[in-house]
């Protein structure tokens, strides 16, 4: 918002900030018209519930941000890092881009689009000096995995067609709240990619979440 655009200011009065909307394309259309060397994909949202029973509106508004918006903004500042032949485009996906499990069906399918967008742009611009990088963390303790583990009791009730597995939905949500990982390890791997003169690392899951993957995988 803009107040959050306002507070930061005040807080890093040597940074420009910026109000960005990734689903407004007045934002957009601003944002454009920077030189930009790095651009980290980061903004998203957060719903949890069965696929028997979500709400269309909820599911359509992820896509709206997660994905729509993502590939709105990367496009907006693509020609310019083209035309300068060099850039760096971070996305941060999710382990649930490469998984998915009970009540994480929504927020999983728009993390698997981001995968199929990132690795498909990786291969369209090879070559012309711009990296893309896509980034696997999973339960890290900023917040948002609480919000969204809780999205789903917003709407659902007893007369849901999955209500006989709402205790299920419970204990999966709680497994993810529970024995969350501190972020800076993450936000330090960040700041080196960012940093970096250049990369080959196409994907980066962090070794803790690589390791729970294993193991599901392996269960």
């Amino acid at each position: 918002t803009q107040d959050q655009a306002s507070a930061l200011r005040k807080e890093a009065p040597q940074l420009e900030v910026i109000k960005l909307d990734i689903t407004n394309a007045a934002d957009i259309a601003q944002i454009s018209k920077l030189n930009i060397d790095v651009l980290i994909n980061n903004a998203g949202a957060g719903q949890t519930g069965p696929i028997a029973d979500v709400p269309i509106d909820r599911v359509r508004h992820l896509f709206e941000v997660n994905v729509f918006g993502t590939l709105a903004i990367t496009q907006a500042v693509l020609p310019q890092m083209v035309a300068r032949g060099s850039g760096r485009i971070i996305i941060m996906s999710s382990v649930a881009g490469v998984m998915s499990g009970p009540s994480f069906g929504p927020y999983s399918m728009t993390k698997h689009a981001l995968e199929a967008m990132g690795k498909a742009l990786r291969a369209e611009i090879a070559g012309q000096g711009i990296d893309v990088t896509l980034i696997n963390p999973g339960p890290y303790n900023t917040g948002f995995n609480d919000r969204m583990a809780n999205s789903m009791w917003e709407w659902f009730d007893d007369k849901a067609v999955n209500a006989p597995a709402a205790e299920l939905m419970r204990i999966v949500g709680s497994m993810v709240t529970t024995g969350q990982l501190d972020p800076v390890d993450v936000c330090n791997r960040l700041v080196e990619l960012v940093e970096a003169d250049t990369t080959t690392e196409n994907n980066f899951m962090p070794p803790e979440i690589a390791a729970m993957l294993a193991a599901r995988l392996q269960g």
